[in-house]
């Protein structure tokens, strides 16, 4: 019922920026809780940050709030990460997923819907 492409991934340096975007279809979305997990090689899957499509009420993983801000647009149902002072550590396949229903955001298997990713990787 809905579909979820990433997009915005790259290589870049240490320090430097990149904005992840999640463009959503299928489905009216104003009650869905919206997150990105990143899953680095060979590790399990992590919670990186999370919104709730109506409110905009967000939660961020401590390793990333500061640096990283999640929003989004309802006129494009589009959710973006922006990601700042990148780190070699933030290195990773990102993921958005959507859920239809309230959850905490920080757990994967709540989440109904994924996207198939988009690569980072910062070198250092």
């Amino acid at each position: 019922q809905v579909q979820l492409v990433e997009s915005g991934g790259g290589l870049v340096q240490a320090g430097d920026s990149l904005r992840l975007s999640c463009a959503t279809s299928g489905r009216t979305l104003s009650s869905l809780t919206m997150g990105w997990f990143r899953q680095a090689l060979g590790k399990e899957r992590e919670f990186v940050a999370a919104i709730t499509w109506g409110s905009a009420i967000t939660v961020y993983d401590d390793s990333v709030k500061g640096r990283f801000t999640i929003s989004r647009d309802n006129a494009k149902n589009t959710v973006y990460l922006q990601m700042n002072s990148l780190k070699p550590d933030d290195t990773g396949r990102y993921y958005c997923a959507a859920s239809g229903t309230i959850v905490n955001p920080t757990i994967s298997g709540r989440y109904d819907y994924w996207g198939q990713g988009t690569q980072v990787t910062v070198s250092s």
